[in-house]
């Protein structure tokens, strides 16, 4: 029984490891553009982006039949990825790091060639980097069958930048110079007390 178990649990994990698509094995059925202009710089928090999708018509009549819902990302361009293995690009898409930050998920597809719009903010927590915009088609089970972007194959056209939220505001800026002024000035108050009591105590 123990035996037994054990395989259990291995197959389990082992399905867990190996479910879902690799991205090599997904046909781009999708046309993807943005808003953003090519080198355009967001900032997180405030700006928005607004995507359109839709089939790309060259196909053949039934190629979407498996089409439930759209999940479309914000995805690191390779100048991002470089020496950031967190960003890691991987075949699988379960282990794949490239598309991290979610601007819809799984919204219902619509079988028509009509576009699709979606307007959103950039998060707040989204990091400084270049992007490019990926969308994916998935079916009833929520697994990637396929995908559009707003770049070409090599990642390196169309791509614009996002500025994160620095965290600074001015009124922390002011409290700031506040403090530090009292500090000062308690300082200079301190050594000329000490400096008083001192003469006191020498003409005594």
């Amino acid at each position: 029984m123990a035996i037994r178990a054990f395989l259990i649990v291995l197959s389990c994990l082992a399905a867990a490891t190996c479910r879902g698509a690799t991205f090599s094995s997904l046909q781009q059925t999708l046309i993807v553009t943005a808003s953003p202009q090519p080198a355009q710089v967001l900032k997180a928090g405030e700006d928005e982006i607004t995507v359109t999708w839709s089939l790309n018509s060259t196909f053949p009549a039934g190629v979407d039949s498996s089409y439930k819902t759209v999940t479309i990302k914000l995805c690191y361009a390779p100048i991002s990825q470089k020496y950031r293995g967190w960003r890691k690009t991987v075949d699988n898409l379960v282990k794949d790091k490239t598309c991290q930050h979610k601007i819809v998920a799984n919204k219902p597809y619509i079988s028509s060639s009509s576009n699709n719009t979606f307007t959103s903010t950039v998060l707040r927590d989204v990091p400084t980097a270049t992007y490019f915009i990926r969308a994916y088609a998935q079916n009833s089970e929520g697994d990637e069958v396929a995908y559009g972007q707003t770049t070409d194959s090599h990642k390196a056209v169309n791509l614009f930048e996002i500025q994160a939220i620095t965290g600074r505001h001015v009124s922390l800026d002011i409290a700031s110079i506040c403090f530090s002024a009292f500090s000062i000035l308690s300082l200079f108050g301190f050594f000329f007390l000490e400096k008083r009591k001192s003469k006191a105590s020498e003409s005594k």
